[in-house]
């Protein structure tokens, strides 16, 4: 018998805690996404203080007031790297230790070469950009000339950028899926196939929301076991892309986390029990890379508002919330790019009487052993699980 009947399990993308020990290696030594944003904006966030965020480290505006039935702490990534794929598969017991390949110089000709030929499109640009910025250098070129923009970063990713009106969506997302599968294989098979199709808005040109990634399909994992155990497994947001569906038995794309907080009520109403595994990509996409700290901390605002909304409203008193992140993207440091960091973990339950510390775990993968506990589903995962901790 399940010892909470639904877990739901948020990631806060890129809402990193501090560097970890080996940040230096990533060049991300100093990197802290939630410590700079407290420390130069400052946050009001009540609820994610009564879930225990003040009880990670000390902060200048964010208060240690956790509350009963909340436990606090954080956790490391043992993978090799610092990328959504890597950070969300190990939330489900998957270690990478080899990091999948990345190109800082761009992609080599010989994989450009073969790009076209299955294409049948032409290229612009070929380097590490911002999304944003390579779209404002190059957008008026693709629209005089019809060629593709083709971008990295320095995540394991292939993106794909075009204007809505000279190639479709559903053109671009049939070239992403012959890049996934005919390009992007072997010693070059990125954790990421990226559609970005953008519009022209007057003043330049604006990414939309029919961003769609194409994950490599990932090694077994907990979801293949909830799912094979008869465990529903709820997904929201990019969760399903990132496992190519795997382990997965109802999903909503919900592209921002407006959409995410209502998708994830409506999918409460459903999925009464099992695994509701929810993305929340703002934090990521639109304030880290771009290095946005008043709109980040605004996001974490408007986020902690509906948490208060779903702890009063929709949690039930066997519901187990766990709310983490999946890598850093400090908004005040060097570069666009994701940041090595810690991330919080915090728990909460209305059965819990206690309050208090989880002790920091050493891999993410922690997560996929305690779900696992939680619905008596023995595993080969790395981890520990912190069931016994929540009191």
């Amino acid at each position: 018998m399940s010892r909470f009947n639904r877990i739901l399990l948020i990631v806060m993308d890129s809402v990193g805690v501090g560097a970890m020990p080996d940040a230096e290696a990533f060049g991300d030594a100093g990197a802290d996404t939630l410590g700079h944003i407290d420390e130069h904006r400052g946050l009001n966030v009540p609820t994610l203080e009564r879930l225990g965020l003040g009880t990670i480290r000390r902060y200048k505006t964010i208060h240690d007031n956790i509350g009963t039935g909340a436990f606090a702490g954080k956790m490391a990534e043992c993978s090799a790297g610092k990328d959504t794929i890597t950070g969300h598969w190990e939330f489900m017991g998957i270690v990478q230790d080899v990091p999948f390949p990345v190109y800082p110089d761009g992609f080599p000709e010989s994989l450009m070469q073969r790009f076209t030929a299955e294409t049948g499109y032409g290229f612009l640009g070929n380097k590490a950009a911002s999304g944003t910025a390579i779209i404002a250098e190059l957008g008026q070129e693709h629209l005089d000339t019809g060629k593709l923009i083709v971008y990295t970063s320095a995540d394991s990713v292939f993106q794909i950028a075009a204007c809505e009106t000279i190639v479709p969506v559903d053109e671009l997302y049939r070239i992403c899926e012959i890049t996934r599968n005919r390009v992007t294989v072997d010693e070059h098979a990125v954790s990421r196939v990226i559609a970005r199709p953008f519009v022209p808005d007057g003043n330049g040109f604006t990414r939309t929301g029919n961003r769609k990634d194409y994950s490599l399909v990932p090694p077994e994992n907990a979801l293949d076991l909830l799912t094979r155990n008869h465990i529903p497994v709820g997904a929201i947001g990019k969760i399903e892309d990132m496992f190519a569906f795997r382990g997965i038995t109802t999903s909503v794309h919900s592209k921002n986390n407006g959409e995410a907080y209502r998708d994830l009520v409506t999918m409460m109403e459903t999925v009464q029990n099992g695994l509701i595994f929810a993305n929340f990509v703002d934090f990521d996409m639109l304030y880290g890379h771009r290095r946005n700290v008043d709109g980040y901390g605004d996001a974490l605002e408007a986020f902690d508002g509906m948490m208060a909304d779903l702890i009063s409203h929709h949690l039930e008193s066997d519901d187990l919330l766990l709310i983490t992140a999946d890598h850093g993207c400090d908004p005040s440091f060097n570069g666009t790019d994701h940041t090595r960091e810690y991330v919080p973990l915090l728990a909460y339950s209305p059965s819990l009487s206690g309050c208090g510390r989880i002790p920091t775990r050493t891999c993410f993968s922690d997560l996929a052993v305690t779900c696992l506990d939680n619905f008596g589903i023995s595993n080969p995962f790395p981890g520990t699980s912190f069931l016994e901790v929540l009191q």
